[in-house]
C-alpha cells in the first residue's frame, strides 16, 4: 500500500521545501542535516504542488484542493467485500 504524501497548507502560492520540515533545531542550533536541497515551488491553478524530492504536497489555503483533503481519508472507506455496503 502506498503512503499518502505529507500535506502542508499554505497561504502563499510560492513555497520552499528542503525536506526537513519540523525537524529543525531550537534556538542556537543550525538547521537539521536531513532532507534535500532547498527548492522553490509555485502552486498553479490546481491549488497544490508536490515536491519532486520528498513528495510533500503544498496546498493553497481556501482553495478547492484544501477542501478535498478534509473530505475522505482511507480509513473512511469500507473494506473490500464489506457486506454493510450495498
Amino acid at each position: 500500500m502506498e503512503n499518502a504524501p505529507e500535506i502542508t497548507v499554505t497561504k502563499t502560492r510560492r513555497v520552499s521545501c528542503d525536506g526537513a520540515g519540523a525537524i529543525r533545531g531550537g534556538t542556537g542550533y543550525r538547521p537539521a542535516a536531513l532532507g534535500h536541497p532547498r527548492v522553490w515551488l509555485e502552486i498553479d491553478e490546481k491549488g497544490y504542488v508536490d515536491c519532486g524530492y520528498c513528495d510533500r504536497r503544498f496546498v493553497l489555503e481556501g482553495n478547492a484542493a484544501e477542501h478535498g483533503i478534509h473530505e475522505v481519508s482511507p480509513g473512511d472507506l469500507p473494506s473490500p467485500g464489506d457486506a454493510s455496503v450495498a
